[in-house]
């Protein structure tokens, strides 16, 4: 799929879930990596990670358009357009749009990072890296120390 198809679903979406018509941009962003989709608030077009497209198909890519596409409709109509907001609730709700997107990677496969509890053994999993000398083991308070450091 390039830009242009992704433009036509999109415009087709806003007029078959919204009963709007769509009159920005909507493209790949190859750039986005944690998210399926992005709205620009200044623009008003509509980014959208092409990985997601290659890893689940087109039902994922509909319905990242669709979450995009309630925070347009929302923040053009000057309503509540954020996560939060009761207003992006209910319309979300009403044309069936998820809240998140599928991970590309677990959770488990992206940590660079083990830590273990020095008293009760269990074990965290991090992305990033944690002050092991202010954080403490969650269960039983105990100190925590690295395993594994993958970077």
């Amino acid at each position: 799929m390039n830009n242009a198809a992704l433009q036509a679903l999109t415009e087709s979406i806003a007029c078959d879930y919204f009963n709007r018509s769509f009159e920005h941009r909507a493209y790949f962003n190859r750039y986005l990596r944690t998210t399926g989709g992005r709205y620009l608030l200044e623009s008003h077009d509509i980014e959208v990670n092409p990985k997601q497209y290659e890893k689940f198909g087109e039902e994922a890519l509909v319905d990242i358009i669709k979450h995009e596409l309630c925070h347009y409709f929302l923040h053009l109509d000057k309503k509540g357009y954020q996560h939060r907001d009761k207003d992006f609730k209910i319309l979300s709700k009403h044309v069936d749009a998820p809240r998140f997107c599928a991970p590309l990677e677990s959770y488990e496969s992206r940590a660079n990072y083990v830590y273990q509890c020095t008293k009760c053994a269990t074990e965290y999993l991090r992305i990033r890296r944690v002050n092991t000398l202010r954080l403490r083991c969650g269960k039983c308070g105990g100190k925590l120390m690295d395993v594994i450091d993958n970077k």
